[in-house]
């Protein structure tokens, strides 16, 4: 195979054989690589006939690096011997890609930064978004993290001392993640050390496989260049348990430096033997005036800012566009900025009706139509979900009315399914409400029901009257409480979990009955005064619901 690959390019067969035996036989590029070397320099005994080769014009295909100086071809008047036979042919441009060039891979592996000499060295492309081009480039850059970025803080001290830590990056979309971890390894080879290469993987395109590339790749380039890699990973969470494994001994013996970012906590999505190398790095929701601040760089910047998407035009954002979007993008920069430039592209598409006018004016409604309604920071299956659903528990708990409506509406605007929410009022309804209200139940039984009927949008105000009723009612946790007493007594074994008194049991046979089964049993309708015990001997007088009749009310 790899014989009739050389001959294919060309290449004479006898040099082809040598070419062969000297590289070991079974790679086609180290054949062509020794071929190469041996022919920039011909020699008479290069070859069995005496005549020197020729090598094919191959440079357009290879580009291999070469240890010797390039030497510059002779001259016709000053070459000893002039060959009158032309060289055969190349053979056709995709023979030799399909012969030498591996598949490409079908996911993206590696993040190329910027030189670390120039920090603010990066190449600006308009197929990029405005989002992508706006990225920080060094932690000085980076904008609504304060708390975090402080001149004391954990990241401050590892890239001024260039020793960066393995961390994991928690926080909504939107809030920089993954441009502090870029910012870190800019910021951290601008100190003069340049001691870290940045690799970025997503676990939405990556596998295993495509980690332990990485991975060994890190170790040849520590090992030639003394450097250390960073291997960024974006949205972590969604690695599995052995996907996750997959990075503890690595990061054990410090082949890497791992940076995971994660929109999802990650005591619930991350695993522990993970979690106990890393230190988790909590960033905060971007406030308004945060994400004004970093339209208005887009706007300003004339290098890689909104103008650039708009080729030749000059751009004017009007103030209240600027705020509408800060205000409605729900801290997520990404969301706002990409917004900014679709209201720019809408501008733009005006300015050949407005006359001779080379400037796109971004007002308020071109913002509006931009975003469409506003972004609702909820996932069904996240964090964010149990916020919510526990917010509007406590609410209804604490009797406010008001903020249980509210936190039941940005369920529903979030997508929450209606069922959801009404089974919640279910439990809620005798969990909370209880006995101080019985008929609680019923409403929220009867709400799931209407539910189930209508669904969204026509059940919405049925849920928001079940909410306000369970908010209003009367509180009574003793039911509650008693189950969870009674629990504690049956796991514990308090009672010994003894078998059921023979007074107590049914006798449905006569053998059942000679054994003493239902004996001295005293029928309550017909003698309710009747002094009958019904726990096992050994829980005798353990009360377990606290149900006076003077407090019916508060439980």
């Amino acid at each position: 195979m790899e014989m009739e690959q050389l001959l294919s390019m060309g290449f004479p067969s006898e040099l082809a054989a040598q070419a062969l035996a000297a590289t070991g036989g079974k790679s086609t590029v180290k054949a062509t690589e020794w071929i190469l070397s041996q022919t920039s320099h011909p020699h008479p005994n290069n070859s069995p006939n005496g005549s020197s080769f020729q090598q094919p014009k191959l440079d357009r295909f290879f580009h291999f690096p070469s240890s010797k100086p390039k030497q510059e071809p002779s001259s016709p008047s000053n070459s000893p011997t002039q060959t009158t036979t032309a060289p055969p042919p190349p053979p056709p441009h995709h023979q030799l890609l399909s012969a030498q060039t591996p598949p490409p891979s079908k996911r993206p592996k590696v993040f190329a930064p910027s030189p670390p000499s120039n920090p603010h060295n990066h190449t600006i492309s308009n197929d990029e978004p405005l989002s992508e081009r706006m990225r920080p480039r060094t932690i000085d850059d980076v904008i609504g993290q304060d708390l975090l970025l402080s001149q004391n803080s954990l990241l401050r001290s590892a890239i001024r001392c260039s020793r960066i830590p393995s961390i994991i990056l928690w926080g909504p979309p939107g809030t920089g993640k993954t441009s502090i971890a870029r910012a870190i390894v800019t910021s951290a080879n601008s100190q003069g050390s340049s001691s870290y290469r940045f690799v970025s993987l997503s676990a939405v395109t990556c596998g295993v496989k495509d980690v332990r590339d990485a991975v060994e790749d890190a170790r040849k380039f520590k090992l030639k260049n003394s450097k250390r890699t960073v291997l960024f990973l974006d949205e972590v969470h969604r690695f599995n348990k052995s996907q996750q494994d997959s990075f503890l001994p690595v990061i054990e013996d410090g082949t890497i430096v791992f940076i995971g970012a994660t929109t999802e906590n990650p005591s619930f999505h991350l695993v522990t033997p993970l979690l106990s190398r890393c230190r988790v790095l909590t960033l905060s929701p971007l406030k308004p005036h945060h994400v004004q601040t970093i339209l208005m760089r887009a706007v300003n910047d004339p290098d890689k800012g909104l103008s650039k998407s708009l080729g030749s035009l000059g751009v004017d954002v009007s103030e209240d566009a600027v705020e509408f979007l800060s205000t409605n993008c729900d801290g997520d920069a990404r969301v706002a900025l990409n917004a900014l430039e679709i209201s720019a592209a809408t501008a733009a598409a005006r300015v050949g009706s407005d006359g001779d006018s080379r400037l796109a004016s971004v007002a308020l409604d071109d913002a509006k139509e931009a975003l469409q309604s506003k972004h609702l920071a909820y996932d069904r299956a996240g964090e964010e979900h149990y916020n919510l659903i526990s917010a509007l528990h406590k609410s209804m708990r604490g009797s406010d009315a008001d903020a249980s409506i509210y936190w039941l509406v940005r369920m529903l605007e979030g997508g929450e399914q209606p069922l959801y929410i009404a089974r919640r009022l279910v439990r809620f309804a005798s969990e909370d409400v209880g006995l101080a209200d019985p008929l609680a139940l019923n409403q929220a039984v009867a709400c799931y029901q209407a539910c189930h009927f209508l669904g969204m949008p026509e059940c919405n105000v049925i849920l928001a009257q079940c909410v306000a009723y369970l908010a209003l009612a009367p509180k009574s946790i003793s039911v509650y409480r008693a189950m969870g007493a009674a629990q504690k007594v049956v796991r514990e074994s308090v009672g010994q979990n003894e078998g059921v008194p023979l007074h107590l049991r049914n006798a449905p046979t006569k053998l059942m009955k000679e054994l003493g089964y239902g004996k001295d049993y005293i029928y309550t309708p017909d003698n309710p005064t009747a002094n009958q015990s019904f726990l096992p001997p050994s829980l005798q007088g353990y009360k377990f619901l606290d149900w006076p009749a003077s407090n019916a009310n508060n439980g």
